[in-house]
């Protein structure tokens, strides 16, 4: 144990002092704090100023048509840097409808729109024609779709004798989200954004096991193939056991790995509460956090220690890293799936597979829905069974394959390594 001990040591002091490290440590924190602060910058403005955008519209309907000259008009007037300069045909035969789009394909014009059928009865369709919009038209284009169907809808009230400002009346019920506090009186409002913000919880602790297991699993193998290829981990092999030195880089790394998820995880959780989220961490998360990413970040490490022996360079990793990847990517890209049914079937069956196990138990239980506590057990007992036998077989190839060089081990040769005692 104390040459476990002294390995894992220089491992964390040899990581923590580099320069990328220390750079990396401070940016990520940085850019949490800048992110949250500065969102509501980064969004879209609605007044954004952009040349007008040319619209004509082909309607035989009159009544309509006059419904389609007040909306555009209403538009110009509210929006008057994001002008929609728009014509309304009376004419809609097959000529006319050919040259509109003919004047589109020149540029004549950004949108061209032919409005067939009844649409007051409800039948018929709106067509909307375009010919290779730009980028920063996109929001104009959907103005125009809103705005057409706006008309549409005030000639069929006006067509039945309703007054749609009444019906909005009737229907308009505000409701406003408030959130109570720890004492009596002790109330705050509730925005979109924050309860967008309260929905993405389970996803960051999520996120914080996934960057913890993969992000210090890549410094286990670069460390391997930089020893292997400068010839240290001969000298390494000659004070301790390959099994002592796998164990060691595996344990400072984790120390690590919690040191950062730590910085982070303050640093993202101070910024919410600064900008007036509630977040709660109770201390049952926390240890069930810890035990989840230690046991997934040893898996995850015993793999890579195993890759990396047997290979020479970093290039030589990329083609087995891809399958081991993938299944630690799958909770990421279920998380919508696995935060709306947490007690689900999906999220239960991904529970037991142990490279998931710990992102998604972490994300089940930040989601505030009841987990069995028999479940939380199995599920620790499953992945301490997949950190054993992953064990037993990263110690079996990094054994043999540290000390190799040269050609890679095919998998014939790596199977025979597993079966040797």
């Amino acid at each position: 144990m104390r040459k476990i001990y002294k390995v894992a040591q220089r491992e964390f002091n040899e990581t923590v002092r580099t320069r990328t490290f220390l750079l990396g440590l401070l940016l990520i924190p940085v850019f949490i704090v800048g992110a949250m602060v500065l969102s509501s910058r980064f969004a879209p403005r609605p007044d954004a100023p952009r040349p007008p955008v040319r619209v004509r519209v082909t309607c035989p309907a009159a009544p309509l048509s006059e419904k389609i000259e007040d909306v555009f008009a209403e538009h110009n007037r509210s929006h008057a840097s994001a002008w929609i300069a728009f014509e309304v045909q009376a004419v809609g035969d097959a000529a006319v409808q050919e040259q509109g789009k003919q004047d589109l394909r020149q540029g004549r014009l950004d949108a061209y729109v032919v409005l067939d059928g009844d649409l007051e009865g409800g039948k018929g369709a709106v067509q909307l024609f375009t010919y290779k919009p730009k980028p920063s038209q996109v929001d104009a284009i959907w103005a125009v779709e809103r705005l057409l169907r706006e008309a549409v809808i005030n000639r069929r009230y006006e067509a039945r004798g309703l007054d749609r400002k009444m019906l909005q009346e009737i229907s308009n019920v505000p409701v406003r989200w408030a959130e109570l506090g720890e004492g009596q009186g002790q109330e705050r409002t509730q925005g979109r954004g924050q309860r967008m913000a309260r929905m993405m919880v389970p996803f960051v602790f999520m996120y914080l096991i996934f960057l913890g297991i993969v992000g210090m699993g890549q410094h286990m193998i670069s460390s391997i193939i930089e020893e292997k290829n400068s010839r240290i981990i001969e000298v390494l092999l000659s004070a301790v056991s390959p099994f002592e030195l796998m164990a060691g880089k595996i344990a400072g790394l984790a120390a690590v790995g919690l040191t950062v998820m730590a910085l982070w995880g303050v640093a993202a959780y101070g910024t919410a509460r600064w900008q007036g989220m509630s977040i709660e961490m109770g201390s049952g998360l926390l240890v069930h956090g810890l035990i989840y990413y230690v046991l997934g970040f040893v898996l995850f490490s015993a793999l890579l220690a195993g890759v990396g022996s047997i290979c020479n360079t970093i290039k030589e990793t990329q083609s087995l890293m891809m399958p081991i990847m993938l299944v630690f990517v799958i909770p990421l890209l279920a998380w919508p799936r696995l935060a709306q049914e947490p007690n689900g079937e999906l999220a239960r069956v991904l529970s037991y597979v142990p490279p998931a196990t710990p992102m998604v138990m972490v994300l089940r239980l930040s989601s505030g829905t009841e987990i069995w506590m028999g479940e939380v057990v199995l599920t620790i007992l499953v992945l301490i069974a997949g950190v054993l036998a992953t064990m037993w077989a990263a110690a079996k190839v990094f054994r043999t394959g540290i000390l190799m060089y040269g050609k890679r081990p095919g998998a014939r040769e790596i199977l025979r390594w597993l079966r040797e005692k």
